[in-house]
């Protein structure tokens, strides 16, 4: 049991300083420039999340319109069905009058 403790604590170490590597500066780099670097890599990062937003935002508005249209058309085809239904019953009523006077 100890052993399988001593791995899960020595797994977790190694894994945060497997993690602090990768999103520390490089070690040649000086401050002012690596500063910059990350200034321009937020930039970058900002503008693209802000571009996949729209491009999102778009999609669903499209997606919504889209819903919106197959809604108003389902409901035209359970309005021309009812009308074809009430026609025929007045058709139906009309030739049972037509019998009926003969």
């Amino acid at each position: 049991m100890n052993k399988l403790i001593a791995m899960l604590v020595a797994s977790v170490f190694a894994g945060s300083a497997f993690a602090a590597t990768h999103t520390a500066a490089p070690a040649g780099s000086t401050g002012s420039t690596s500063s910059s670097t990350m200034s321009n890599d937020t930039k970058a990062d900002a503008k693209a999340e802000e571009k996949a937003a729209k491009a999102e935002a778009k999609a669903d508005k499209q997606k919504a319109k889209a819903d919106a249209k197959a809604s108003k058309k389902k409901a035209d085809a359970k309005a021309d069905q009812a009308s074809a239904a009430a026609d025929a019953k007045a058709d139906k009523a009309e030739k049972k009058a037509d019998n009926a006077s003969k």
